[in-house]
């Protein structure tokens, strides 16, 4: 089957973003295709590149990109939450006149577009919230 996550919690102050993960290892390790995961609402801060976990804590940002870079997966953010939440790559950092940005590839922000359509391609579209 043709996986998609939807990811509204917020890394360290929500099991959401944990268990999502874990959720998306178990489908790949069986086979299944993962085709994105949605960051949406407060779940765009798994995107932040300025997170710093202590050492001692798994570090969500370094986990998404490991899961991109072995499989693949799409890692799309919603653009109207990221900005909203102070959340801009590059080019949006430029546009809005910041000189810094705090989001980064694998990292793609998108619009509430991608989700629809990723609703209509998918087989199954699972939402992990707060």
């Amino acid at each position: 089957m043709n996986y998609a996550l939807l990811v509204m919690g917020a890394p360290y102050s929500s099991q959401a973003p944990h268990s999502a993960l874990r959720f998306a290892r178990t489908l790949l390790a069986q086979g299944h295709t993962l085709e994105s995961v949605f960051f949406y609402r407060d779940g765009v801060h798994n995107a932040s590149s300025l997170m710093t976990p202590p050492q001692d804590e798994a570090n969500l940002l370094e986990l998404w990109r490991s899961l991109h870079q072995a499989c693949g997966v799409k890692l799309d953010v919603c653009i109207a939450a990221a900005l909203r939440r102070g959340l801009l790559d590059k080019a949006e950092a430029a546009r809005h006149g910041q000189s810094h940005h705090n989001v980064s590839p694998p990292f793609e922000l998108t619009g509430l577009g991608q989700l629809l359509e990723l609703q209509q391609r998918c087989d199954r579209v699972i939402t992990f919230a707060a």
